[in-house]
């Protein structure tokens, strides 16, 4: 016995006696319907996986905030030093005095192991931003101690200029400057 799927079939096929072409601009424009919403469909499920495995790959929200810190320059006393925690460094805000910046600016470039000009490591020459860590094994250096009053690191007796300049000890390479500007004349963006 052969099934019987006339329920099935469109009432314009049912008579298998005659020709289907008649009918035939109708039933491909029913699968042509059908083929463009499945791949419409299939295109936006694409996108949509696609975007949200691109999206966890970027920087969370955490780390976006830790990418930048605002410092309040008004809170820093003239011949101080602060220490801020920054992408989990130390980062080291000085506020020099007119004697420091004097001071630096007349050491002669052949005395540096690291040579390069206090005005190339500042935008104010009153401000100098420095990542407080050695350059020699990562330690973190003292303010305003060492033979040249800028840094000294304990660990193993590197000292550095109030410009972060390495001047004694085994450290090869200055302190260094990050990217930072200042939108204001009391306020720097560090990051």
């Amino acid at each position: 016995m052969v099934p019987d799927f006339s329920d099935y079939r469109r009432p314009e096929v049912l008579d298998s006696s005659k020709s289907s072409q008649d009918s035939s601009e109708t039933r491909k424009a029913f699968s042509y319907f059908l083929t463009a919403t499945t791949c419409v469909t299939s295109a936006y499920v694409a996108k949509n996986v696609v975007t949200q495995f691109v999206s966890s790959m970027s920087a969370s929200a955490d780390v976006l905030a830790m990418s930048k810190i605002e410092i309040k320059l008004g809170d820093i006393p003239e011949g101080k030093n602060m220490a801020f925690k920054w992408r989990g460094k130390p980062l080291f805000v000085r506020h020099r005095t007119q004697k420091e910046i004097d001071q630096e600016a007349q050491v002669s470039l052949a005395e540096l192991r690291d040579p390069q000009h206090d005005l190339d490591r500042v935008k104010k020459p009153e401000w100098i931003i420095l990542i407080g860590v050695c350059t020699h094994l990562g330690c973190v250096p003292i303010a305003n101690a060492g033979d040249f009053g800028g840094y000294y690191c304990p660990c193993h007796g590197s000292h550095y200029d109030a410009s972060g300049r390495i001047r004694k000890g085994p450290a090869p390479l200055n302190l260094e400057v990050p990217y930072y500007e200042f939108p204001s004349d009391d306020l720097v963006i560090v990051g």
